[in-house]
C-alpha cells in the first residue's frame, strides 16, 4: 500500500504511483502531514463530506442513516462482506445498489432513496484502491474483530474515521489506532453516543466544580440477556451451517488468525458471543456505562484485574455471568485509589455497598435503592452518585441529599449536537470531537484487560508503564495476538 494525500489530483496520483513503484516505495507520508496541514478534507463548512460506510447492516445502518440525516454528508460507497444478506438490503436500496425494496411489514412504505448512487464493495481494500480520492470520511461498523485494519488504512490515507464501539478487539490494536491517529492528525470518533448527552456535560461540570471528587469505589452492571446465555456454557467447538450465496467469508475473518466455518452462530449477529471475534457484554455495554467515569476521573489503566466470579465459564464463549474487579492507582490529590467492579449476567446483580447502607436507606420504608441495570453507582467520602447508561445524567442519592444541595450544583449544557453530527462538524472544523481515539483507545484497553480476565479467570497483575501483564504469560500474549498471514501490513502502517 502506498499512502498518499487525498488532495493530489487523480492524474498526478497515477503518475506518482508509477514513479513510486519504480523506486520500490512502500509507505509514503501524506503530503498534508509533511506540510503541517492538519486537515485533510479541504472543504468549506457549507459543503458536504463524502462518506464511505464499511459494514452496512443492523447497528451501522442506523449510524449511516443518522449521519446522512444530519445533512452534512453524502454516502458515496457501501462495503460489506454480505451484500446479499437481508440485513444489508435497506442501505443497498436507499443508495441505489438494488431496485428491490427491503422486506417490509404490512402497511410500511419503502424508505426514501438517495439522489445519487453509491458504489458497492465486499472488500474495503479494493474500495480504497478505487475511490480514495472521492472519500473524505469513513464509518466502520463491522464486527469487533474487524474494526482495526479498515480503520488503520483509512487513517493512513488521511480519512477521518468514526468507529462503532468497542474501538478494537485487542489491547495492542487500540494502542496502534491511538498512535496512528496522533501521527496523521485526522478526526476520529468512537461510537459511545453518551459522550454527546447530558451525562458527559454534567460529569464534566460537576467534576470541575469539585462536586465529584474522592471517588474510591464504582460498581457498574449490565444484566440484560445476551445471545450466548443458555447455550454458551456448553460450547465445545464452532458449529457449521451451509454457506449462503454472496458472502465473502475469507474477508470476514479480517486480521484474526483463527479461521472458523460459516455458521449462524457467527454471522450476521452472533459473533459477539465468542472470545476470538467479539467483546461480550463488557465490551458492548462498558463504553455506555463507564466512559464518563474513566475520562473525568482520569482512571487510566489498572494495576490489578480480578475475575471475582465466572459462572458457566467456557474456553470459547463468554461466561453466563461474570464479576470483574479493577484496581486503579492514586492519580492526584482528590483522585485516590479506586476500585471498579463490573457485573454481567441475568442474575448477577450488583447491590449497595454495605458500608453505605445506613446512609442510603429510605428513612420511611427502610428500603435500599436498587442498582440500575445497565447503570452505575459512584461512592465518595461525602456523596453517592447513581447513574444509568449512555447519556443518562447522574443523581445524588438519597434524594433528600440532592434536594438539600440542588441550588448549589453547577449547571451544564442541556442541548448539543448529537454524536454523529459532532463528528461530521469536527471533520469540517466547526466543533471539537468528544470521543476521539486518544480518549476511547485507553478506555477500550481497560475493557480488553477485563475480557482477558473473563476468559482466563484468576488475578492479573498489570504494569501501566510497560503495558504488560506481569504474572501470566498466556494473558500477556492475548494483549496483542499476531495477525493472520497476509494482514501484517496493517500493523505496520
Amino acid at each position: 500500500y502506498i499512502i498518499m494525500s487525498p488532495k493530489i489530483p487523480s492524474q498526478t496520483r497515477r503518475d506518482f504511483l508509477k514513479t513510486s513503484a519504480a523506486l520500490g516505495a512502500f509507505t509514503i507520508l501524506p503530503s498534508y502531514i509533511a506540510l503541517g496541514n492538519r486537515s485533510s478534507s479541504g472543504l468549506a463548512p457549507s459543503e458536504k463530506l463524502n462518506l464511505a460506510v464499511i459494514g452496512i447492516g443492523h447497528r451501522p445502518n442506523n449510524v449511516r442513516s443518522a449521519m446522512l440525516g444530519s445533512g452534512h454528508c453524502n454516502v458515496v460507497a457501501l462495503c460489506d462482506i454480505d451484500m446479499q444478506g437481508a440485513h444489508t438490503q435497506e442501505a443497498r436500496y436507499i443508495h441505489r445498489l438494488t431496485d428491490t425494496p427491503p422486506a417490509l411489514e404490512d402497511g410500511q412504505k419503502p424508505p426514501d432513496r438517495a439522489e445519487h448512487k453509491a458504489k458497492g464493495y465486499t472488500d474495503f481494500r479494493r474500495m480504497f484502491d478505487e475511490m480514495a480520492d472521492e472519500i473524505d470520511v469513513v464509518l466502520v461498523g463491522t464486527p469487533d474483530h474487524s474494526h482495526f485494519a479498515a480503520t488503520m488504512l483509512a487513517m493512513s490515507l488521511g480519512k477521518h474515521v468514526y468507529v462503532e464501539k468497542p474501538l478494537a478487539h485487542t489491547f495492542g490494536q487500540s494502542q496502534r489506532l491511538m498512535d496512528l491517529a496522533a501521527r496523521t492528525g485526522v478526526v476520529t470518533q468512537v461510537g459511545n453516543q453518551g459522550f454527546s448527552g447530558a451525562n458527559y456535560f454534567q460529569f464534566k461540570a460537576w467534576r470541575e466544580a469539585g462536586v465529584i471528587k474522592d471517588i474510591t469505589k464504582i460498581i457498574a452492571s449490565m444484566n440484560l440477556g445476551r445471545r450466548w446465555h443458555g447455550w454458551g456454557a456448553d460450547a465445545t467447538g464452532y458449529p457449521q451451517d451451509p454457506m449462503p450465496a454472496g458472502i465473502d467469508w475469507d474477508q470476514w475473518y479480517d486480521v484474526v488468525a483463527a479461521e472458523r466455518p460459516f455458521s449462524q452462530r457467527l454471522h450476521p449477529q452472533e459473533w459477539r458471543s465468542w472470545f476470538e471475534y467479539g467483546s461480550g457484554a463488557f465490551g458492548d455495554w462498558g463504553p455506555h456505562v463507564l466512559d464518563s467515569c474513566h475520562l473525568f476521573l482520569e482512571l487510566g489503566l489498572p494495576e490489578t484485574i480480578t475475575a471475582v466470579h465466572r459462572k458457566g465459564a467456557n474456553d470459547l464463549v463468554f461466561p453466563q455471568e461474570s464479576t470483574i474487579q479493577f484496581d486503579f492507582p492514586e492519580r492526584g490529590p482528590d483522585l485516590p485509589k479506586c476500585e471498579v467492579t463490573w457485573y454481567d449476567g441475568r442474575d448477577n446483580r450488583a447491590t449497595i455497598d454495605p458500608a453505605f447502607e445506613e446512609q442510603l436507606r429510605d428513612p420511611q420504608t427502610g428500603e435500599l435503592p436498587e442498582v440500575r441495570s445497565p447503570g452505575k453507582i459512584l461512592y465518595s467520602k461525602d456523596l453517592v452518585f447513581q447513574g444509568g447508561h449512555h447519556g443518562d445524567a447522574l443523581q445524588i442519592i438519597p434524594k433528600q441529599k440532592f434536594l438539600d444541595m440542588r441550588r448549589e450544583l453547577p449547571r451544564f449544557p442541556q442541548k448539543s449536537s448529537n454524536h454523529y453530527e459532532n463528528f461530521l462538524l469536527a471533520c469540517k472544523g466547526e466543533e471539537a470531537v468528544r470521543s476521539p481515539f486518544s480518549i476511547g483507545g485507553e478506555l477500550n484497553q481497560v475493557f480488553s484487560l477485563g475480557i482477558i480476565a473473563q476468559r482466563l479467570g484468576g488475578e492479573l497483575k498489570f504494569d501501566p508503564k510497560t503495558k504488560q501483564i506481569t504474572n501470566n504469560k498466556v494473558a500477556n500474549q492475548l494483549l496483542d495476538p499476531a495477525p493472520r498471514k497476509g494482514w501484517e501490513q496493517f500493523y505496520a502502517l
